[in-house]
This record gives structure tokens, sequence and C-alpha cells, in this order.
């Protein structure tokens, strides 16, 4: 059951009382697990989820529909990379699979900055490409799909532990592309997790072991969020759904370069012309649009516990 305002409140009070003991700081562990749940339940109050603070891990799929969509599947990933330079923010390749012309199959990056994931998370879904494929002898309109994953880097002072026997891991050269192999040894690393099917590869990292503290790191993440929104389901009574290859068409974003220039959004409703900036990581108006969303929500919210309380 979601906690009122009034809840939190009294649960930080609480808190910030114990903070005043003299003797409290005696349990460093313990002290530094109170200050974080203070922060927690700010940010709940706020309307800040657990984990928007922290550095994003962004993975782009190519859908079906070969070189366009791998090719959608780069001006994806430059948006982003461009995007984090604007920003101000590092970026660290974590896993990258191209194909001979430069097209991206799938690839794994992490925007360090803090906040990333908070403001990026809404970026996960489905985006649509209409345009003129240029691998089209006859200059035919086609259209991509390429799915986009935002999870937030797993704080290590997160704990989730997860069985050795739940894990399958599979070790590779790291490929370049077209599948080149650059590395003699076999350094890549792929872990799927047995029960949920969540799979991670990572290969930029110079040894076996450190891809492999590297990928566990990213499953961690990712196992967390899926938790979340099966318990968010759960209380809600609601079926979150998963987005699989069969709803492919059900996108968030449409980037339109053909017969007109336009990206729309389809969960906000903004519509931006210019589209090139979009792709020079021009994000703001959509990052805004649904920032806006969300404080209306909590208006909303906020209104209807009034009501109740009254």
């Amino acid at each position: 059951m979601t906690e009122t305002s009034a809840e939190i409140d009294i649960k930080i009070a609480s808190l910030e009382a114990e903070m005043m003991d003299p003797n409290f700081w005696a349990d460093k562990a313990r002290a530094q697990n109170v200050i974080k749940e203070i922060q927690d339940l700010k940010d709940k109050k706020e309307g800040v989820g657990r984990f928007d603070r922290e550095p994003a891990i962004v993975t782009i799929f190519a859908g079906a529909g070969g070189d366009d969509a791998e090719d959608f599947g780069a001006m994806l990933a430059r948006m982003y990379l461009r995007y984090a330079e604007k920003s101000g923010s590092g970026v660290i390749v974590l896993h990258k699979n191209e194909n001979d012309h430069g097209g991206i199959r799938n690839f794994t990056f992490e925007i360090s900055a803090k906040g990333s994931y908070g403001r990026l998370k809404n970026e996960s879904g489905v985006h649509r490409l209409v345009r003129v494929s240029p691998f089209s002898s006859k200059q035919l309109r086609h259209t991509s799909f390429c799915m986009v994953e935002v999870i937030p880097k797993f704080p290590k002072t997160e704990k989730l532990e997860i069985p050795e026997n739940e894990l399958k891991v599979d070790f590779a050269r790291s490929g370049g592309p077209g599948g080149q192999n650059v590395n003699k040894r076999e350094t890549a690393v792929r872990v799927v997790h047995i029960p949920t099917g969540l799979s991670v590869h990572s290969s930029e990292e110079r040894s076996q072991l450190a891809n492999r503290d590297r990928a566990m790191e990213i499953l961690r993440a990712k196992l967390f969020k899926k938790r979340e929104e099966d318990r968010l389901a759960e209380e809600s009574g609601m079926q979150i759904s998963k987005t699989t290859s069969a709803e492919w068409g059900s996108q968030i974003r449409s980037y339109v370069m053909h017969p007109y220039k336009m990206v729309k959004d389809h969960r906000t409703g903004v519509i931006v012309n210019d589209v090139e900036g979009v792709l020079d990581g021009e994000l703001e108006p959509f990052i805004e649009a649904e920032w806006n969303l969300k404080d209306f929500e909590k208006t909303k919210i906020k209104e209807t516990e009034e009501e109740i309380s009254d």
C-alpha cells in the first residue's frame, strides 16, 4: 500500500530523532543506513525514484530490418552519446556489436554523471524511424525499429545476491566490426540469469574477470529493476507490460524523416520538427515533458490524499 506524505514525515522524524543520540555513530554501518533511509524517504516524498540520482546504463538493440535497423541503432547511439557530451558527462563503453559499415546490432554504455538514470529512464522502450532507405536502390521509404533499455548503475552499497546455480556464463573473443576477432584471448563475457532469461554482455574490459564483474554489476541492476516492476504491478493490481519482439509496434517515439520531418513522443505528445537536432542529442524537450507529466500526476495524487483526509 502506498504511503501518504504524512506517514513518510513520521518515519523521517523518527529516524532524525535517532540521529540525535550521542552514540549514533558508534555503529557506522547502521548510521549510514539510517542516513540513506532518510534520503530515500525524502526522495519518495518528492516523487524521486530510488535510483534516480545514479548514473545510467543504456543498451540499444536493433530490431528486424537488417542494415536499416542497425544503422538506426548507430543513430540512436550517437544521439545519446552527444547528449552525454553536451551534459558534460563521461561515457564508458561496456559492449559493442557492430556490422561492417558502422551499424549497431547492440551497444551497451554507461553515462556516468550522477542523476543520469533519473533523466533518461523514460527513454526505455521502442523507437521507430521512418525515412528513405539509404540501402535501397529504388529509394523506397522504410520503417526501422530499435529497442532502448535504461537501467541505473547498481550502487555497491546495495546487496543483491544471485546464486551461482541460477547463472549461465559464456566466454568468447571480443569482436570488432563484422565479427572480426580483435583479441586472441576469450575476454568477452555473456551472463544469463536462468530463471528470468535476463542476459548481459560485457566485452570492453581487458580481462575475462573484469568483464564478468562488470556483467554481474549490470545483471544485478536489471534483476533489481525487474523485481521492483513486479512488486509495483502486484501492489497496483496491474500487469506491467513486458516489451518483447511481438510488441515492437508499440513505440514510445517516432523519428520521421520522409515525407516530412518530425519527432513525436507518443507518451507526452511532444512534437519537435528539428529531427537533426534531436539526433544530435537535443533531448531536453522530451525529458522536461516527462518531468512535467510526473509533476501533474503528483499534484493529482496530493489532491486525492487531501480529499481523503478531509
